[in-house]
């Protein structure tokens, strides 16, 4: 019989004061490189921020470091907001030092983040979802566009913030929209919106809370058809389904066809990589570009991510012998540009321009 090994997906944040966030990451990468893991983890003077793979082993003996750890031990809803998955998410092992852990534009102390507290737990937020009156609240969604196209709670609404370094413009035209109405708001795991909520309060916005633990606590507890749509996750998944027969609904619209789908896709033109929702029919059919200037730009500058789904060419190889040999860059050229025509022939764009929105990571 063959052993099937279980693996799970780790998503959490804690933040804490790191007087030596440089030392505090080589301790991190070295156990988790120690242990075989793979993740994208963040670590700053602010705390961290930690989305992590590994089998049953792997992930056990994290939690027991994270537990014997005087920066760690504190952490919150790692079990409640871990997800099993079919294998490692992530491609490499990743640990990096940034300013912010999430990014905003500014940094709050812990001190700063547990005052501003007013988190909402996930049973209040379901009781408000099912029994309370939608005219005396707001549910305020802090992601990125294609994270609120792809799924949101039922009646969200965007935060209308292409980044969070656009937040505090936002905030004045809230408190005009929303009056002394409660808001509520929530992010895919949390992180977002413990800082988005000191930077509100501080402006003025008291009435304000979070939902603690962000989506992936509630869905997690609760199949109850309040989530509409997939769920977009920043890992190799990248669009969850939530919710089984007979509770999804799929909300996304693919950008070229309107058709309903839960595929999520990038930009085909390296540059652009923007986060697109897309059929998977028609994205094959458009070459993967999300714009017809994404497709004007690939053709100039064959600037291409290699995707066998779409076609069976290496476009960095082909980048790659021309880097090698300048004199082939003419015949290579126009043997690329040859072939994006004759795929691009005939199909036409809903949009213009690129796609791309600012990204903020959960």
């Amino acid at each position: 019989m063959k052993y099937q090994q279980e693996y799970r997906l780790l998503t959490f944040y804690h933040f804490v004061d790191i007087p030596d966030p440089e030392a505090t990451c080589l301790e991190h990468l070295k156990f988790t490189s120690d242990i075989g893991m793979k993740w994208r983890i963040y670590i700053g003077s602010e705390g961290i921020s930690s989305t992590v793979t590994g089998n049953k082993g792997q992930i056990q003996a994290y939690k027991l470091y994270l537990r014997s750890h005087p920066l760690w031990k504190d952490i919150q809803d790692i079990d409640e907001k871990s997800s099993i998955v079919d294998g490692h998410q992530f491609p490499r092992m990743q640990v990096k030092v940034r300013d912010e852990i999430v990014v905003l534009g500014k940094k709050y102390s812990s001190k700063e983040i547990q005052e501003a507290g007013n988190r909402m737990g996930i049973e209040e937020f379901k009781d408000l979802l099912d029994n309370g009156n939608p005219d005396d609240y707001i549910i305020l969604d802090m992601r990125n566009n294609h994270e609120y196209k792809l799924g949101h709670f039922k009646n969200a609404v965007r935060a209308n913030t292409l980044s969070f370094r656009d937040l505090e413009k936002e905030i004045e035209n809230y408190k005009k929209q929303f009056g002394d109405k409660k808001v509520i708001s929530y992010c895919t795991g949390g992180i977002r919106c413990e800082k988005s909520t000191v930077m509100m309060q501080k402006a003025g916005l008291k009435n304000t809370y979070q939902l603690d633990g962000g989506v992936v606590k509630y869905i997690n507890t609760y199949n109850d058809g309040n989530w509409e749509g997939n769920l977009y996750v920043f890992d190799d998944r990248v669009s969850q389904t939530v919710g089984d027969e007979n509770t999804h609904i799929t909300i996304g619209e693919c950008i070229y066809s309107a058709k309903r789908t839960d595929n999520c896709e990038n930009c085909r033109y390296s540059p652009c990589n923007a986060r697109i929702i897309a059929d998977p029919d028609q994205y094959k059919k458009h070459f993967g570009f999300c714009s017809q200037e994404c497709a004007s730009n690939a053709f100039s500058d064959t600037l291409l991510r290699t995707d066998t789904r779409i076609d069976k060419i290496n476009y960095k190889q082909k980048r790659g012998i021309v880097k090698a040999h300048p004199e082939l860059e003419t015949e290579i050229t126009m043997e690329l540009q040859k072939h994006i025509k004759k795929n691009l022939e005939g199909v036409e764009f809903n949009h213009t321009v690129s796609q791309k929105e600012d990204f903020v990571m959960d």
